[in-house]
């Protein structure tokens, strides 16, 4: 009708639901994060990785800008107890990798070892690959039989090489580690890099595989036989 002001009608505002008791809508929020978190924690992990590797890129520019130290062509012993010389380990080759075993009493080098048996064929086609170690040659042979290695062994014993290699405390106890030599085109030998071993080192693949388990290694170590 003319002059009657329009009713306005009212407009109900929708309530707001009230959480459940017991906290609801927290576990709600709770599982909403979980995965988000699991993403965050598996990013970093990824990222962790990524500059590792990158690391070890610079570890080895690093070795590689350090001049080579000559070094004396030792005398070691072949199985027969034949004197050999460090320039003949290199055989044809002009690079040489060469491990320094702590021995029969060690069971931690001797899995290293026994590793090295399934990749002497792939390093040989890259360069000589000898292990040498200071237990006497009847010793070291019958150990190196009983193994089944099938790679080139010497012994040291009686002889300082260990010790100026680094790899030899004053007290005579010996310890683990790589030396790389490279042979000059006059003879002269050079070592290259050396680094020392142990668990979680690069040169033994049953670490990184156990530290991927729940509990990791556990205590565990390795045995001559199990």
């Amino acid at each position: 009708m003319p002059g009657k002001k329009p009713v306005r009608k009212a407009v109900r505002k929708p309530s707001k639901a009230k959480p459940a008791k017991g906290g609801a809508s927290k576990g709600t929020a709770r599982s909403k994060s979980a995965p988000a978190k699991k993403l965050s924690d598996k990013a970093r992990v990824e990222a962790l990785e990524k500059r590792i590797r990158k690391d070890k890129l610079a570890l080895v520019a690093l070795r590689r800008s350090i001049a080579p130290e000559p070094v004396s062509d030792y005398t070691l012993l072949a199985h027969d107890g034949s004197p050999v010389k460090l320039s003949e380990l290199f055989g044809s080759r002009d690079d040489l990798i060469l491990v320094h075993n702590m021995g029969k009493g060690c069971a931690y080098c001797t899995m290293w070892a026994d590793g090295f048996t399934g990749l002497v064929k792939h390093l040989e086609n890259r360069a000589a690959f000898v292990v040498v170690s200071k237990d006497p040659v009847d010793v070291q042979r019958a150990f190196y039989q009983g193994r089944g290695w099938n790679f080139k062994m010497y012994s040291s014993h009686g002889t300082d090489f260990n010790r100026d290699m680094g790899y030899e405390t004053e007290t005579g106890s010996q310890k683990p580690g790589i030396s790389a030599f490279h042979r000059d085109a006059d003879g002269t030998i050079r070592r290259t890099g050396h680094t020392g071993l142990g668990p979680g080192d690069d040169f033994c693949a049953v670490w990184p595989m156990l530290d991927l388990l729940a509990d990791g290694p556990a205590g565990w170590g390795p045995k001559f036989a199990y």
